[in-house]
């Protein structure tokens, strides 16, 4: 196995990991009485990411493992680590919204409004780099922006209304 072969390996592994993580959270979470926004954007954003992953084995299985851009990769799940844990069963890869909560506003929540949303973008950019394929960073970054440009407005809606209806409930 390639040093290449290894690190996709694991990032495979992971990601597969974090779907059933996702599946279980959001089952418990629309047990709870929370529901789906903006589905329908849904499968072009699994698209994106199986595409990217499929398109960095393919062409980057055999490459040569770019230590510095590895070092930014590993930083970058520290920072994965960290929006998941913040979130924790809240954590899913739908747009999920339980009404009543308060909107998490800890960890990573206090300095960015997306955060979960910077670390992908990161990894998207950052991983094709390890493996030498910096067109596949540049065209799968274009195809990300798209994918969250349709999510965070409709996040934000979601968000919003949330907002609004605590703030109408308050005394």
């Amino acid at each position: 196995m390639t040093p290449a072969e290894l690190i996709l390996a694991l990032v495979t592994a992971q990601r597969a990991g974090e779907l059933v993580l996702s599946h279980r959270n959001t089952s418990k979470l629309l047990a709870r009485g929370a529901v789906e926004v903006a589905p329908r954007h849904y499968p072009f954003m699994v698209a994106v990411h199986a595409l990217w992953l499929i398109s960095l084995w393919v062409f980057g299985y055999d490459n040569d493992v770019n230590l510095i851009a590895l070092s930014a990769y590993l930083a970058i799940q520290v920072f994965r680590v960290w929006v998941m844990r913040t979130l924790g069963a809240r954590w899913t890869t739908r747009i999920i919204v339980l009404p009543g909560e308060p909107l998490v506003s800890t960890g990573p929540y206090r300095y960015l409004a997306h955060p979960n949303y910077a670390v992908v973008s990161g990894e998207i950019a950052v991983l094709p780099l390890v493996v030498g394929l910096p067109w596949l960073a540049v065209l799968f970054t274009t195809l990300n922006a798209v994918a969250l440009f349709i999510r965070i407005r409709a996040e934000n809606s979601a968000l919003d209304s949330l907002r609004a209806m605590s703030t109408r409930a308050a005394p």
